[in-house]
């Protein structure tokens, strides 16, 4: 199963990231890894906000993920949340899906 980790910023935290984003690129870099995340990054434009796309059997590496971040713990995040993706289409899918011929 997916599940996409969204995550809300506060409006200056490019400003503000610098000195986090060494612990959040490892913790990151740990995750994916381990076969958690399988991709991440930022939204362009605004509002800022990013999404982190994990796998496994539950929420729960997205979830401790964002409890470890060191984005959301400095205050950066002013909102996450999980939500589980049905994936149907591409080589990664969990749920793969084709037409009948």
């Amino acid at each position: 199963m997916h599940y996409l980790l969204f995550y809300e910023f506060v409006p200056d935290y490019l400003e503000r990231r610098q000195p986090l984003r060494a612990g959040h690129l490892s913790l990151a870099w740990a995750a994916h890894d381990r076969g958690e995340l399988v991709l991440a990054g930022a939204f362009g434009g605004d509002p800022p906000g990013s999404a982190l796309l994990f796998r496994g059997e539950s929420p729960a590496a997205a979830e401790q993920f964002a409890k470890a971040d060191p984005y959301v713990t400095a205050g950066l995040v002013t909102r996450w949340w999980v939500r589980p993706w049905t994936t149907v289409v591409g080589e990664t899918a969990a749920n793969p899906l084709r037409p009948e011929p």
